[in-house]
């Protein structure tokens, strides 16, 4: 799929396989009919670097993302495009995250839009499951992305064994890969 086409599309599926050694995901356009996007992120790197391809054979890189830091909790990340042109980034505000998780996304000619879980309650108690349970949080939760007070992006995540989101691109004008990076990172990076 080209960019053109792919930043006409507003709605995204994003699948996690489970494996053992790798994070995988798959993301879908629309309702799920067309790949757009495969990725495969190693699981504990000290420097995270992921790549976002545009196929499964990963022979067409679509963007990645890469941290400035060493395992930082506060970490900024740059979304490249596969030239290495930058895109944008984002990063977790780590002192608002410690009640609700809070990032921020930003697109040089857009600005940032600042993305926190829509329940605090959810959030709370997520926190609190991740204290004593040794599996994953069973209820979903979501993230609202706004930018000067308009909702840009939402990522809402579905009930079932497998981690699944739909993610929704609201702004006409943000990088559909920035979106799909952060979508990303929300599932890969949101315990740490």
């Amino acid at each position: 799929m080209d960019l053109a086409t792919l930043q006409h599309h507003s709605r995204f599926q994003v699948t996690q396989r489970i494996t053992l050694m790798i994070n995988r995901y798959e993301v879908r356009a629309g309702d799920g009919d067309e790949l757009v996007a495969f990725v495969e992120q190693k699981r504990a790197a000290f420097k995270e670097q992921v790549t976002l391809y545009a196929d499964q054979d990963r022979q067409q890189v679509l963007a990645g993302f890469r941290a400035r830091q060493i395992l930082d909790v506060g970490a900024t990340y740059d979304v490249t495009a596969s030239d290495g042109t930058p895109i944008g980034l984002f990063r977790k505000d780590f002192a608002k995250s410690l009640a609700r998780s809070t990032w921020h996304l930003e697109q040089p000619d857009l600005g940032t839009a600042t993305g926190s879980e829509r329940s605090l309650g959810i959030a709370l108690a997520r926190r609190a499951w991740e204290l004593v349970a040794d599996f994953p949080f069973p209820i979903p939760y979501h993230f609202d992305f706004n930018l000067d007070g308009q909702r840009v992006v939402t990522v809402e995540k579905k009930i079932g064994i497998k981690d699944r989101y739909v993610v929704t691109a609201e702004h006409p004008g943000i990088d559909r890969r920035l979106v799909l990076a952060q979508a990303i990172a929300l599932d890969a990076l949101q315990s740490r």
